[in-house]
């Protein structure tokens, strides 16, 4: 056990990493050394950064708790503290079952745990973080809440009305981090489409990313979690004006058939959403969409899901994941709806979904053989350099595999020509 060593457990999603980014920051300001997901713990405290959206994820967020718990006890550790979306939405029975920790925390009261250490936040610090990410990218998270009602979310239950930030404030980050060496920006937020909204009264996001795009060093800039109602369509035109915005849009779809989009609440019609991603792919030529889409959901019958199958057809999604319903306490449909699909029929669902997606992604991949794209280096592995080309988000999505022809640089940008296609990796060397 180190003295003065906090280790920093974080779950879930990018917009928690970001959280965990700021809060490392004013420890180490403190004067604490700190480890971000150690691959062993040392430090006299721990803090988890939980994760409560579905099932498997407050499954994974409880055991590392009772894991931790368990270290305490044995007296490896001597403080344990737990923040983030599990202790909002759970936060008394967590006290009750697990009274091994110190302190709970919900999504928005880490600031709190820097004065429980008996230490002060600094203000002067609060646009900076820690960046755990490699060093020429970050996540920029917007806002904070969400305003939908979708039937099986419980996101809005955890973060509250959707909250966006100052514009100027988040080109304020956006200058700092250019100037740490941050080449790329993963623009994150629960609900892309609906910032602005609260603060300004007007869908604000095609200037804010406009205003990001003018800054000096900003080299990519990529969308992540748009909703499709009330799209901002002159978002379209800031993509085509500006190269360092990535022809890249993540939107979460969930279904297609009217049946299901009426009882997910999702407030957008089977017709519409044809219509909203053919106008997307004709204002943006090449852009590359991704989505995630739900199977299970209650009512989902047969003819339900074949068309999903023949949307997903249809679309030819360059990206696409799918996930199972997860029957989540304080929810719509948690209320009104009964969990009525089997597990089984589900994971059959998301599979057949799958193995659609993977061999379209084969084929559109085959069809980048022979071109020579733009890769950022991320890292360096035995055989190859593995780097990304402006439609792939870290984690998510394909990489690059460089052959190691020559000495590479990470965090640098280079032109390499396509000769091989997996269905989620394409390879080649650099021209």
């Amino acid at each position: 056990m180190k003295k003065n060593r906090i280790d920093l457990i974080t779950l879930g999603c990018s917009k928690n990493l970001v959280d965990s980014e700021l809060l490392m920051k004013q420890l180490l300001a403190n004067g604490y050394t700190v480890k971000h997901d150690p691959v062993v713990s040392e430090g006299e405290i721990v803090i988890i950064n939980t994760c409560g959206f579905i099932g498997d994820a407050k499954e994974e967020s409880i055991n590392m708790i009772l894991e931790f718990a368990e270290a305490k006890k044995d007296r490896q550790l001597n403080k344990l503290f737990v923040m983030g979306c599990l202790t909002e939405r759970y936060m008394e029975e967590l006290k009750l079952e697990i009274p091994e920790v110190d302190n709970f925390y919900g999504k928005f009261g880490w600031k709190a745990l820097i004065s429980d250490l008996g230490k002060s936040y600094k203000q002067d610090l609060a646009l900076e973080r820690n960046i755990t990410t490699p060093s020429h990218y970050a996540y920029l998270k917007i806002s904070e809440g969400c305003n939908r009602t979708c039937s099986y979310c419980s996101i809005p239950i955890m973060t509250g009305k959707h909250q966006s930030r100052p514009i100027e404030e988040v080109v304020e980050e956006v200058k700092g981090l250019v100037a740490s060496g941050v080449k790329e920006f993963q623009v994150i937020a629960q609900d892309l489409s609906f910032y602005g909204l609260d603060k300004y009264k007007k869908a604000k996001l095609p200037e804010l990313i406009e205003r990001i795009a003018k800054v000096e060093g900003v080299e990519w800039i990529r969308l992540h979690y748009a909703y499709p109602a009330n799209f901002p369509y002159d978002l379209l035109r800031v993509m085509r004006e500006n190269d360092n915005v990535c022809k890249y849009l993540d939107i979460a779809l969930q279904h297609i058939s009217d049946n299901m989009l009426k009882k997910m609440r999702r407030n957008i019609t089977k017709q519409q959403t044809y219509d909203l991603l053919k106008r997307i792919r004709e204002e943006v030529p090449g852009i590359h969409l991704r989505t995630t889409l739900m199977v299970g959901h209650p009512g989902e019958a047969h003819k339900d899901f074949e068309e999903l199958l023949q949307f997903v057809k249809d679309i030819r999604f360059e990206r696409m994941g799918a996930f199972p319903y997860s029957h989540e306490d304080g929810t719509y449909a948690y209320a009104h709806y009964n969990d009525e699909i089997s597990d089984e029929v589900k994971q059959e669902r998301m599979d057949l979904l799958m193995a659609l997606q993977e061999r379209i992604a084969l084929e559109i991949n085959e069809e980048k053989i022979g071109r020579t794209l733009k890769v950022i280096i991320d890292r360096e592995e035995e055989d190859y350099y593995i780097g990304r080309t402006e439609y792939d988000s870290p984690e998510v999505d394909p990489e690059v595999l460089v052959r190691k022809n020559k000495i590479l640089n990470i965090g640098e940008f280079y032109q390499v020509k396509i000769d091989g296609a997996q269905p989620f990796d394409l390879y080649g060397d650099v021209t």
